[in-house]
């Protein structure tokens, strides 16, 4: 078994994404499951091709090269109306025996007040002290063990790597989106748009269309929204395309690894830390503006594609059938 990192080891961006600090240079080589014939229906959307947005010209974190919005070409695909949930990645454990990521090294990334085993303080990162290493925690034991019932069947799988994420794409016949189609099926037929339903922001007070952070952040969270953690996967009004929760919720593994350019001195510093990351979009319920807005349709993040937390899921991506 892998060898865990340092109690403080933090070898990529500690506000979002905690990183398992582990060496995972050939951590994305292991052959992928084979399409099954028990897979359970999937409703899927169609996103037509044509010409595609990506990025804006309205940048809010330079840092992740967020900019410029450039216009490209994208084929027709098919999208998952919602990101894959636990009963769905259930299916899938239960026919083909995969084992998680975060099974396999015996411990995930847990918020820290949502936790509900006993370990140590020690554990927590150095710059966001709010995740912990949980020992136990996986896909079935969100918070840990002793945390059953915070599993939900409708509800997005979190604890998932992008290991484990193209591992379910496989097996479903399917594939992770790339950065392009994402953005493209996250904004719905609409143009340069900030968010999945338009450009209002949302707020603490009377407009939550997404599930996000509300009060302050990370001590008190007022749930305006109607939920503390996760949303169930088809919840919240669908953007033009039909999609469910394109922002907020978890993160969604995206196919392609965050290449950055490193624009200015911090930023070569910066690209160097992420290095080895895949990509992450779309935010989730652990998100505030005064903190983290990454809960917008261009925003990004990366992750080693080795590690889990309470926050990151996914959804899948078809070609269609010519």
């Amino acid at each position: 078994m892998p060898v865990a990192p340092a109690p403080n080891a933090v070898t990529a961006k500690t506000c979002c994404t905690p990183s398992s600090g582990r060496d995972v240079s050939k951590s994305d080589d292991a052959p992928l499951p084979e399409t099954s014939s028990k897979v359970p229906a999937i409703t899927t959307c169609k996103i037509p091709g044509g010409p595609a947005l990506q990025g804006t010209d309205r940048p809010v974190i330079d840092a992740d090269e967020e900019s410029p919005c450039r216009s490209k070409t994208v084929k027709p695909f098919l999208m998952m109306q919602t990101t894959v949930t636990n009963e769905l990645f259930a299916a899938f454990i239960n026919d083909t025996g995969y084992e998680t990521d975060a099974d396999r090294y015996g411990w995930s990334y847990v918020f820290a007040p949502d936790r509900a085993g006993s370990s140590e303080d020690a554990n927590s990162l150095t710059a966001s002290n709010w995740w912990r290493r949980e020992d136990g925690a996986n896909w079935r034991l969100i918070n840990g063990p002793g945390s059953e019932s915070d599993w939900h069947a409708d509800h997005p799988v979190v604890h998932v790597t992008w290991n484990d994420a193209s591992a379910f794409a496989s097996w479903a016949g399917g594939r992770l989106p790339t950065e392009l189609e994402w953005e493209h099926a996250a904004r719905g037929g609409q143009s340069d748009v900030v968010f999945p339903w338009g450009n209002r922001e949302p707020n603490d007070t009377d407009f939550q269309p997404c599930n996000i952070w509300q009060g302050r952040f990370p001590n008190l969270n007022i749930a305006r929204d109607g939920f503390v953690a996760t949303a169930p996967a088809k919840s919240f009004a669908a953007n033009g395309y039909g999609l469910h929760n394109m922002c907020g919720n978890v993160w969604e593994w995206i196919a392609q690894p965050m290449k950055l350019r490193g624009r200015g001195k911090d930023g070569k510093a910066f690209a160097k830390m992420m290095r080895g990351t895949r990509l992450l979009k779309g935010g989730s319920f652990l998100c505030h503006k005064s903190y983290c807005f990454r809960y917008r349709i261009a925003a990004r993040t990366g992750n080693t594609p080795d590690t889990s937390t309470a926050h990151q899921g996914f959804r899948v991506a078809f070609d269609p059938d010519l």
